[in-house]
């Protein structure tokens, strides 16, 4: 006998139990806020840019993974602009490219990045498992993962209204991969939530979606605790062992 409990929600329900998951949205971190709220210098923000960076680069792994385990050719024709998105093509060198202008408009160079030598440990460990989730995981479970581009156009904006007031030093090309991934973000989500609500008919199958959101808005909770780690609180990896070998 089917209860109340049992019962599956309905499309509108379901898609509202996603979109509540916003308030554990790395927007609300302590960091981000001091960051959006102009309280934190320069070597904070940059920081925050170098990490991120081995997260953008993970991106096109994760929807390579996501790919690799999808039979359906129409969803992989759709699925593989986000690729495209990161990575570039001739003529329009992506969001990859648009991070490392980032970089250099905060004042690092693109060796910083490329070379990953900010990287902290924590860090990488969060975005790699996320990276090998998308490979392990059925391709609805990982593509349905991606959810948290509901929550992202917000983050975008807000740093592009904030940012230039707070922090006039940082070079005007820098704020380009945001107002990319405004339009971009809205377009994935369309496809990424209606791959979702079709995808989790019953009820413990919903609910297993929103322990999935949860894990993803866990891993990039978890970047932003190693940043604040180590950017704010001024106890960086090994700190009290005489700093990284």
């Amino acid at each position: 006998m089917t209860t109340d409990l049992d019962a599956p929600w309905t499309r509108a329900e379901f898609e509202q139990r996603l979109r509540d998951k916003e308030r554990y949205y790395h927007i609300h971190h302590e960091l981000h806020v001091l960051m959006n709220t102009g309280q934190v210098e320069k070597p904070v923000i940059q920081g925050w840019v170098a990490n991120r960076f081995y997260y953008q680069t993970a991106i096109p792994l994760k929807d390579a993974a996501i790919m690799a385990n999808c039979p359906d050719r129409d969803v992989r024709r759709l699925w593989v602009q986000r690729i495209i998105d990161h990575d570039g093509t001739q003529g329009d060198e992506g969001g990859i490219e648009a991070w490392l202008q980032l970089g250099e408009a905060v004042g690092l160079t693109r060796d910083d990045l490329l070379s990953h030598r900010h990287l902290l440990p924590g860090v990488r460990f969060a975005v790699d498992a996320y990276v090998d989730f998308a490979r392990r995981q059925p391709w609805e479970v990982a593509a349905s993962s991606s959810l948290t581009e509901l929550f992202a156009p917000t983050i975008h904006q807000a740093r592009l209204d904030a940012w230039p007031e707070h922090y006039p030093w940082i070079e005007p090309k820098g704020y380009a991969y945001f107002r990319k991934r405004l339009a971009e973000a809205r377009r994935d989500v369309e496809h990424g939530l209606a791959i979702t609500l079709d995808y989790y008919r019953t009820r413990a199958q919903q609910e297993r979606m929103l322990e999935v959101l949860q894990f993803k808005l866990d891993v990039l909770w978890t970047m932003l605790d190693c940043m604040w780690l180590a950017y704010v609180a001024k106890r960086p990896p090994y700190h009290n062992v005489g700093g990284r070998p």
